[in-house]
């Protein structure tokens, strides 16, 4: 916030996420007169989407942050990863507490808990890494959001954790196998078992809600989910910087569109 000579102030604030093709963090310049009223003065573009970010379970009401102010290809790339394992935190909490609501049996509502667990650990393991190529991962702000109707939890889960999660769980799986820096490698061994289990969960909660669901939500839901992986492939094909192919072990795009195509033949037909 900054005072005006005149009177009033100027606010400074963020909307929008770096992470996904076509999405673009932002920040605007709003001005307060000395009797209340707002206009916006200014507005631009803070960090462009892309697809080189994290693919996990984003929480509802996350905001967008810059991730790490690090020019280095691998520190930004796990500041960025750190701050949406920290915020798949609050997505698991709220998952839980969403299944509690909606009357999921206990073993759903048990799982959805330790995966939040398991983000605290990759969180932790995903800022050593951003911190040893000199980043900072900034952690997430997640606006408050009431408990949702089970047709729009079940949207989100399609999405959040049937597409973006399980591609992600196959990217760890690669990284752990072709990273050629030690650290992150063995990171990514544990992380990979992890969300494998995370990504297994998402499909467990899919088969039970859409059980419970009319036919027109769940043709939404079919459709929401197409949507997805058209938008993961847009953003996969993007190029990447090479120290994150040798380093993080990151697919290639022409790699990652060949995993994408072996998950939609086997699980998103």
């Amino acid at each position: 916030m900054k005072r005006n000579p005149g009177g009033g102030f100027n606010v400074v604030a963020t909307k929008g996420d770096a992470c996904g093709e076509g999405s673009n963090l932002m920040q605007y310049v709003i001005r307060v007169s000395a009797n209340g009223e707002l206009r916006e003065v200014e507005d631009h573009v803070l960090q462009k989407g892309s697809g080189q970010c994290s693919v996990g379970r984003r929480p509802v009401g996350l905001e967008g942050t810059v991730a790490g102010g690090c020019e280095d290809a691998l520190g930004h790339h796990f500041a960025q990863t750190a701050h949406l394992e920290a915020a798949s935190i609050h997505a698991f909490l709220r998952l839980r507490d969403e299944l509690a609501l909606r009357g999921a049996e206990a073993a759903l509502q048990d799982a959805a808990l330790a995966s939040a667990v398991d983000e605290v650990m990759h969180t932790e393991m995903t800022g050593r890494l951003a911190r040893r190529y000199g980043a900072t991962p900034p952690p997430p702000a997640v606006a408050t959001v009431p408990l949702r109707p089970l047709s729009e939890v079940a949207l989100d889960n399609a999405v959040e954790g049937c597409v973006r999660e399980t591609y992600g769980a196959l990217v760890a799986h690669h990284q752990a196998l072709h990273a050629r820096d030690a650290e992150v490698r063995e990171a990514m061994v544990r992380i990979a078992e992890d969300e494998t289990r995370h990504a297994g969960l998402s499909w467990d909660i899919d088969r039970w809600a859409r059980s419970r669901l009319s036919a027109p939500e769940q043709s939404a839901l079919r459709e929401a989910q197409k949507r997805a992986v058209a938008l993961l492939r847009a953003e996969v094909a993007l190029p990447l910087d090479s120290a994150l192919v040798t380093e993080a072990g990151l697919p290639t795009p022409e790699a990652a569109l060949a995993l994408l195509d072996t998950l939609e033949q086997d699980l998103w037909a």
